[in-house]
């Protein structure tokens, strides 16, 4: 009987272990033949879709991105009216694009879509060519070395935003990140790599897990436009302000000492710097960086499909995919990591939104200045003060996820921004005495976007009206000639031979 029972069991573990290794070789099958070229994708090919045709499952994922469900605290891919949320940035953005139109940019697929649709790019009668230079195109697409392999780094950046409309259709992707031949992660933008340079480091000296992040910081930096560079005077060239560090007193002084402004502030005529999205910056200095960790091990994880593992091409919000992105190397509840996460960000934005109301005030006391008849030496260490200090309140509120990333540093930089606020109202108070006005200054009712985009004299039905006319008649001409110009562009099938 004993024997028996020894045989039966023995059949089953042997049958158990057969289906282990069919399994196996089925899988190892599948790894050997998933990835046979079924296209030759050329140097330069922007085309995400031919790309696919190669990498199915990196594609699939990465038209996720399309997906606009997911809405966490501070982010999300869902589309958000930041100005809707928080009117007090209509003022702090005065005489600049962003009071006209903010809203939180969704996934990569949409980031030739959500440019051509904001207001801040709508032109004169709808022609579309609006204050925006070609260098804005710069991060939101394939087709950008392309054309710059095409005409040349200066050329692109030269003229305004629609002058490359037609050329610019194709959503960031593929080309952005991978060599076609070897499919190895590259830079494609020349700022980063000329960012390095000012910093005496080259860029090809970089490993592939430090690649795993700086090809996300092609893009999600800070930078301005330098149009004083030797030999390219007067084009809006892209550069990043790192040559004497990446912190944000480093940029400041850089920017300082070349006397750079991004715009003349409406009201308090500030010279102002707008933070652009400093995310590689403040990410540099949080404790992830340090154990590390990349930017794709968390925005775009490892999964397996099919026996297949590859790179999660649905760039998001860890938050929406805590298993893969999260868990991975913390053991806790993802209700747990998620509220630790919202609990940094809630104590940052408390102190970030006490500094906002503060800067508001300051515009608008200083304007009262100048209305008083404040003289430009009077004012000058005022406008310092609010120059500096608003910098520190958009480098922490443009890093989107900054209050995670590096929670320690955003206090930190917060706290100085108001200190440095503090005392610009201060001189403000003292000056609007010697200048005959000892009441508090009358604050306008600024409690909704309309009401604030009233109060600052923007008329919203001619911008509006602008960018209707721009989608009805300029933009259909853009993706008709585009469409054209793919039509002719070959994909090369890889022969049975090879």
């Amino acid at each position: 009987m004993k024997n028996k029972v020894l045989f039966i069991v023995t059949v089953i573990v042997v049958f158990l272990l057969g289906l282990l290794a069919s399994s196996i070789v089925n899988r190892k099958s599948e790894a050997k033949y998933k990835y046979v070229p079924q296209v030759n994708i050329a140097e330069n090919e922007p085309r995400n879709e031919v790309w696919g045709e190669n990498f199915p499952l990196e594609y699939q994922s990465y038209l996720q991105t399309l997906d606009t469900t997911f809405a966490s605290m501070q982010g999300g891919s869902a589309m958000r009216d930041v100005l809707e949320e928080d009117p007090n940035l209509v003022v702090l953005f005065a005489g600049y694009g962003f009071s006209k139109d903010y809203n939180q940019g969704r996934g990569h697929a949409y980031a030739v879509e959500d440019i051509h649709n904001t207001l801040r790019t709508g032109g004169p009668k709808g022609k579309g060519d609006g204050p925006m230079p070609a260098t804005c195109w710069t991060c939101k697409s394939p087709d950008v070395p392309r054309l710059m392999n095409e005409i040349g780094i200066k050329e692109f950046y030269s003229g305004k935003w629609a002058d490359k409309g037609e050329e610019i259709v194709n959503p960031i992707g593929c080309a952005d990140c991978h060599n076609p031949e070897t499919m190895k992660l590259r830079i494609s933008r020349p700022a980063l790599v000329e960012a390095f340079e000012s910093m005496g480091k080259d860029i090809n000296q970089a490993t592939h897990n430090e690649m795993r992040s700086l090809v996300c910081a092609q893009c999600h930096v800070e930078y301005y436009f330098n149009s004083n560079l030797p030999g390219k005077e007067g084009t809006p060239y892209l550069v990043f302000p790192w040559k004497d560090g990446m912190t944000v007193e480093d940029m400041e002084a850089y920017y300082d000492n070349i006397e750079f402004k991004d715009w003349t502030h409406k009201l308090s005529k500030a010279p102002m710097l707008k933070a652009q999205h400093p995310g590689y910056e403040t990410f540099t200095t949080g404790v992830h960086a340090d154990r590390g960790v990349s930017c794709a091990d968390c925005h775009m994880p490892y999964k397996s499909e099919g026996g297949q593992k590859f790179t999660d091409h649905h760039i998001q919000s860890p938050l929406n995919n805590t298993s893969n992105a999260c868990q991975v190397c913390h053991r806790e509840e993802s209700n747990k990591l998620i509220a630790n996460v919202y609990d940094r960000q809630r104590k940052a934005t408390e102190n970030r939104l006490k500094l906002e109301d503060l800067l508001v005030k300051a515009h608008i006391e200083a304007k009262k200045c100048w209305d008083l008849g404040a003289t430009e030496e009077q004012m000058k260490p005022i406008l310092t003060d609010i120059r500096h200090g608003q910098w520190r309140w958009d480098y922490s509120a443009a890093a989107h996820g900054a209050s995670f990333h590096s929670p320690v540093e955003i206090g930190r930089v917060i706290g100085s921004g108001l200190v440095i606020a503090q005392e610009a109202r201060v001189k403000l108070a003292r000056l609007l005495a010697e200048l005959g006005h000892n009441a508090p200054v009358d604050m306008p009712d600024i409690s909704s976007k309309e009401k604030a985009q009233e109060y600052i004299g923007l008329d919203m039905e001619k911008l509006r009206a602008e960018k209707a006319e721009f989608k009805k008649n300029l933009l259909p001409k853009w993706l008709e000639a585009a469409k054209e110009r793919e039509d002719k562009m070959p994909i090369n099938a890889v022969s049975a031979a090879n």
